[in-house]
C-alpha cells in the first residue's frame, strides 16, 4: 500500500505512545492512537490503552477527539478489537465515531478479533490500510502476539557484565555493581516496561535483590518478581520474601517439596507455584505457559548465567539487552560476542548499540522464529 509522509509521521506517534504503555497495561497489548486531519496536518486527538488494559487507545483517542472524529483518519498500531469483552469492542467505536479512514499498524492474531476488526470497519465504508511501519508495531506488540499465539510472553535477557565482559557474582547477600547510575537508570526502565522480572534461585541467595523499579516517579510499575527454584532452598529473610505484601513474589518450584516451605512463603504472601512432575526440573515452557496465562506479556530475565543459557538453549528469547562496564571494547570481546557467550546458540541480529554514562548497552533481537513446542527443565 502506499502511505504519504504524514502517515508515517502520525503512525510514529502512535507508536511512541504505545511504548509509554509497555509494563502497564496487561494482560492487554500496549497499543497507541492517533487521530488526525489529513487535509490540515492536525493532530487532533492521542490515546493509549490505560493502565490495567482499559479504556483501549482508540476509545480513549475518540473520547477526547469527541465531534471532531467524524470524517478524520485514525493511525492505531494494532488492529481494533472486534470482540465483546469488559468493555465493546473498538470497531464498533471507530465506525459509531465517524471515522473516515484507519490506518493500522499490525492486524491482530487474537482468534476473538483476527481480521474481523478490519472486516468490521470495510463493511461500514471507512477506508482501511494495513502495515504501515509494521515491523516496529508488531514488535512493539509482541508480548500480546506471544500470548496469544505461542502462549507465552514476550521474553527479554538482561545481561550485565563489567569491563572484562565477566559476569560480576554477589556474595553474602549483596550484589557486586559493575555498571554506573545511568546504566543501571536504564536498567531499571527495563524493569518498569516489563509485567514479571525472573531470577534463578542462585541469584537470588547470592546478591538478594530487590528486583523492583526505584526510577522517581515510576516505582509503582514495578513488575511481579519471579524466581525459579526447584527445591525452594531459598533464605527465609530474602528481601523478596519481606517485601511480598507491597511488590508480588512468586516462586516456581517442583512438585514434591517441603510443605513447611510452602507454608511458611505462603505466610509471608509469597505465592508458590508447582510445575512439572515430583522430583523433576522446571520445564521453561511450563513456567512460560503459567506466566502467560496469568496475564503476563513481558517478562525481563535478569539472571544469572544458567538461566540466560537455559532460556536461550531453548530458543525461548526474543531479545537480549547487554551492559558493559566501561564498553569501550579494547582488547575484549564485542558486544555481540559477549552475547553469544552467555546465550549461545540464538541468531541475534543487533538493533543498537549507545552509551550511557560510562557504560555501554547493546540491544539484539532474534531473527528466527520464536519456538513454543520445546521441553527443557532449567
Amino acid at each position: 500500500m502506499s502511505f504519504t509522509a504524514f502517515d508515517e509521521h502520525m503512525m510514529g506517534i502512535a507508536l511512541a505512545l504505545a511504548r509509554r504503555g509497555l509494563g502497564t497495561t496487561a494482560p492487554n497489548p500496549a497499543v497507541g492512537a492517533v487521530i488526525a486531519d489529513e487535509a490540515t496536518g492536525e493532530v487532533i486527538a492521542r490515546g493509549q490503552t490505560q493502565p490495567g488494559g482499559r479504556p483501549h487507545a482508540e476509545t480513549e483517542a475518540l473520547r477526547r477527539a469527541g465531534a471532531r472524529a467524524r470524517g478524520a483518519t485514525l493511525y492505531v498500531t494494532l488492529e481494533p478489537c472486534a470482540h465483546h469483552g469488559k468493555t465493546p469492542p473498538c470497531a464498533d467505536a471507530v465506525v459509531a465515531a465517524g471515522v473516515k479512514r484507519v490506518v493500522v499498524g499490525v492486524e491482530d492474531p487474537d482468534p476473538r478479533t483476527q481480521g474481523q476488526g478490519i472486516a468490521r470497519l470495510r463493511e461500514a465504508g471507512i477506508a482501511v490500510a494495513t502495515g504501515l511501519l509494521g515491523d516496529e508495531a508488531r514488535w512493539v506488540t509482541m508480548g500480546h502476539i506471544l500470548r496469544v499465539t505461542a502462549e507465552r510472553p514476550f521474553v527479554q535477557l538482561k545481561m550485565a557484565l563489567d569491563h572484562d565482559g565477566e559476569l560480576p557474582r554477589g556474595q553474602g547477600g549483596k550484589a557486586l555493581m559493575v555498571t554506573g547510575v545511568e546504566a543501571r537508570g536504564t536498567g531499571h526502565l527495563l524493569r518498569a516496561e516489563s509485567d514479571a522480572i525472573l531470577i534463578g534461585s542462585g541469584t537470588a541467595r547470592d546478591d538478594d535483590p530487590d528486583l523492583t523499579c526505584r526510577l522517581p516517579g515510576l516505582a509503582a510499575r514495578s513488575p511481579i518478581r519471579v524466581v525459579l527454584s526447584r527445591t525452594l532452598d531459598l533464605p527465609s529473610d530474602l528481601k523478596l520474601v519481606r517485601t511480598a505484601r507491597e511488590v508480588p513474589v512468586w516462586i516456581f518450584t517442583s512438585g514434591e517439596v517441603d510443605h513447611r516451605r510452602v507454608a511458611a512463603l505462603e505466610d509471608a504472601s509469597v505465592r508458590v507455584i508447582a510445575v512439572g512432575a515430583a522430583g523433576g526440573g522446571l520445564a521453561l515452557t511450563e513456567v512460560l505457559g503459567r506466566l502467560a496465562a496469568e496475564g503476563v506479556t513481558r517478562l525481563l530475565v535478569e539472571g544469572g548465567e544458567a538461566v540466560w543459557r537455559a532460556f536461550a538453549e531453548e530458543r525461548l528469547v526474543d531479545e537480549v539487552v547487554l551492559f558493559q562496564a566501561g564498553g569501550d571494547g579494547k582488547g575484549h570481546l564485542a558486544p555481540a560476542a559477549l552475547a553469544a557467550r552467555y546465550a549461545p546458540g540464538l541468531d541475534l541480529s543487533p538493533t543498537s548499540h549507545r552509551r550511557v554514562g560510562a557504560d555501554a548497552v547493546s540491544t539484539f533481537r532474534v531473527i528466527d522464529l520464536p519456538r513454543a513446542d520445546i521441553g527443557r527443565s532449567a
